[in-house]
């Protein structure tokens, strides 16, 4: 189901299929449930990517920001999103 999402998108029709299958599993993983967790699992996983020779467009980053952030209380996700502001990508 999960799969469909991404492949229904056009803007992953002609992703890497690495990158791809990164993201896919990202969204799959349990995701901490407050910032000051989800941040250092943020950049854990995106050192992983780059030890992979995977690199993320500021699109992409949004993007696994905002997988990171679905599921956090409003609060927490309001901080996620000012953090993003602050790192210029939004």
């Amino acid at each position: 189901m999960l799969e469909d999402i991404f492949l229904s998108n056009p803007a992953f029709q002609n992703m890497d299929p690495e990158k791809l299958q990164f993201i896919m599993s990202f969204a799959q993983m349990e995701k901490p449930n407050n910032m000051n967790a989800a941040m250092p699992f943020l950049l854990a996983q995106m050192s992983q990517a780059k030890k992979k020779n995977i690199s993320f467009s500021k699109p992409e980053v949004t993007l696994l920001c905002e997988i990171l952030s679905k599921d956090l209380p409003p609060a927490e996700k309001e901080k996620v999103n000012k953090m993003m502001k602050i790192m210029g990508n939004q």
